[in-house]
């Protein structure tokens, strides 16, 4: 090794140790008779002291190191008069007897600090340097833990790892397929995988009981900030279960990687059916770190001559405590926040509670005091809320108050991200009906078991058979999703009509998983957790590309390797693609 230390690791207990140091220059200080550099690596900073009387060769040589140069530095560890107790290192310092230049550095186009003064863009480009600021560092140390943890506890529970095929065949569910073309079978080609889900069924089939990957996935969809095209899959599947042995299976794990990697000891773990979460919270993923639930007004309100509410499928609201002193200003805003295109609301109505008990609107030429007075009781408020209420088509209205109540939340600093809020979201809709293809599509995918008393409605009426499926939601995200599976052919082969596949199209796209089930399948279920989410969560990041080494930006693209790029026309043709034919 050329280096007999890492920077991070000296301390007053290696007093007169004569060490060798390598890193990267952060900083340096001229003080005339004497030259100081702080020297990083990955595991900390270390002060180095050159001194003008003991050797001048020296001084001189460390005045001309600029920031980023590659160092090897040998010397005597000795005490620090000024003392740092910012950093670990921060009793001591070297004083240097040998120095090596390694390697020189440009001036680096953003400096590599904790505050660096460099943009998006272009920390993208150049991210081999933006992963040397502690920062950044930190988020991969914590991936890297969390994937250990991941590890060290589903082998305590028997599961075994088995990677599955990145190079497979294009189904036509889910999202958009990225697909490779194939050299050796000209005009086919290849799909990277969305998920490994048939290969992990197939591998319970074949008596591999608990199974899970660490796997990365693929999907070419448009991109936010907790999407990237390629991603990582806690990715996980067992035999001879029910769904509660999923569920508590996996709280486990949460529970472990909670208490392993973030120091918290997670208690709760409540259950929410899909139909209270969206008729409470308007969201299948709710924020259960506060309260604010939604209370539908459609009995108090409707018959008042007030068009809105009169015209409306729904009316629907929030309470906002302590929120009565809200200016008109800040009204104004909310306004313009749900009517921006990506929510869509039309309008918003208030009620404000006043401290002295009075009641303000912005309906009041449409209610009495008396009738606003069975608002408030509607929603328990007290003098000091604010109610803001929200009317129209069902289901958009409760997405725009769900966004309302997130913005609210946030406005009020109730979301605090040192606080964790887990639940589990059951009993979803197995299928969802996509009124311009006119057609059921899985809500998870084809292979998801119904509640075992609702299959008889898979004949009379799909639309209200649930699934046997469930998502482990945290700080309203959807951290994890899974389900029991279809191990029987017979119903595999009704749901696939369901979802308006031929029996020739079903036999094409699945007829392996068909076959595979006419051997001795087992009762099977798993659940797939997003890694990256995952982290970005415990680092307390709002996006996941700073929890991923080299990501992509908001158009899909890595900035830094320039990709993806064109191809020669030489390696078309070997593919036997004409990007010329009409």
């Amino acid at each position: 090794m050329l280096r007999s230390h890492t920077c991070g690791e000296l301390s007053s207990k290696n007093l007169n140790e004569t060490v060798t140091l390598c890193g990267w220059v952060q900083k340096s200080r001229d003080l005339g008779g004497m030259t100081f550099i702080d020297l990083r690596d990955r595991y900390g900073i270390t002060q180095l002291v050159f001194n003008m009387e003991e050797s001048a060769e020296l001084c001189e040589a460390a005045r001309k190191l600029g920031r980023e140069f590659v160092i090897k530095a040998t010397g005597k560890v000795i005490e620090r008069s000024n003392k740092n107790n910012k950093i670990p290192t921060g009793d001591i310092e070297i004083s240097i007897s040998d120095l090596e230049i390694l390697n020189s550095s440009k001036v680096t186009p953003f400096i590599i600090e904790d505050d660096t003064d460099g943009g998006d863009e272009l920390r993208a480009k150049y991210r081999y340097l933006d992963l040397r600021r502690n920062v950044v560092r930190k988020n991969l140390e914590l991936r890297h833990k969390m994937g250990q943890e991941t590890r060290k506890y589903m082998d305590a529970q028997n599961f075994i790892e088995v990677e599955t095929p990145v190079l497979i065949k294009s189904t036509p569910e889910g999202a958009r397929d990225f697909v490779v073309p194939s050299r050796m079978n000209q005009s086919e080609f290849y799909a990277l995988p969305q998920s490994p889900q048939t290969f992990k069924q197939l591998l319970m089939i074949s008596g591999f009981d608990r199974y899970f990957q660490i796997v990365k996935c693929f999907r070419d969809e448009d991109l936010r900030a907790d999407r990237q095209p390629e991603f990582t899959q806690i990715d996980c599947e067992m035999s001879f279960v029910t769904q509660e042995d999923i569920l508590n299976m996996f709280e486990g794990l949460a529970k472990h990687l909670f208490q392993s990697v973030k120091g918290v000891e997670i208690i709760d773990f409540p259950r929410m059916t899909y139909a209270d979460a969206m008729k409470f919270y308007g969201s299948d993923k709710p924020d259960t770190r506060f309260d604010m639930k939604f209370v539908e007004l459609n009995s108090i309100v409707k018959g008042k001559e007030f068009k809105v509410f009169d015209d409306a499928e729904i009316v629907i609201g929030i309470n906002a405590n302590n929120c009565a002193s809200y200016t008109r200003k800040q009204i104004d805003e909310l306004t313009d926040f749900i009517k921006r295109p990506q929510i869509g609301a039309t309008g918003l109505i208030y009620l404000r509670y006043n401290e002295d008990g009075s009641l303000k609107s912005s309906v009041d030429k449409f209610y009495s005091e008396e009738e606003l007075k069975n608002w408030a009781i509607a929603f328990d408020a007290k003098p000091g809320d604010l109610i803001l209420v929200l009317a129209g088509n069902t289901d958009k209205t409760r997405k725009a108050l769900s966004e309302l109540r997130l913005e609210m939340g946030n406005r009020m600093g109730l979301r605090n991200k040192n606080v964790f809020a887990p639940l589990w979201v059951l009993d979803f809709p197995l299928l969802e009906w996509d009124e311009n293809a006119n057609r059921y599509h899985a809500m998870h995918h084809p292979f998801t078991s119904p509640k075992p008393e609702d299959i008889a409605l898979l004949k009379t009426n799909p639309g209200l058979v649930r699934a046997n499926a469930y998502d482990m939601v945290i700080n309203g995200t959807e951290i994890g999703g899974g389900s029991i599976r279809i191990h029987n052919k017979a119903l595999q082969a009704e749901m696939f009509e369901l979802l308006g596949f031929s029996k020739e199209e079903a036999q094409k796209q699945f007829g392996f998983l068909m076959d595979a089930f006419e051997y001795g399948a087992p009762p099977h279920g798993g659940i797939a957790f997003g890694f990256d989410r995952w982290c970005s969560l415990f680092a307390e990041l709002d996006s996941i590309r700073d929890v991923i080494a080299f990501p992509k930006n908001n158009a899909g693209r890595d900035v830094m390797i320039d990709s993806p790029s064109s191809i020669s026309q030489e390696q078309l043709k070997e593919l036997g693609i004409n990007v010329n034919a009409k």
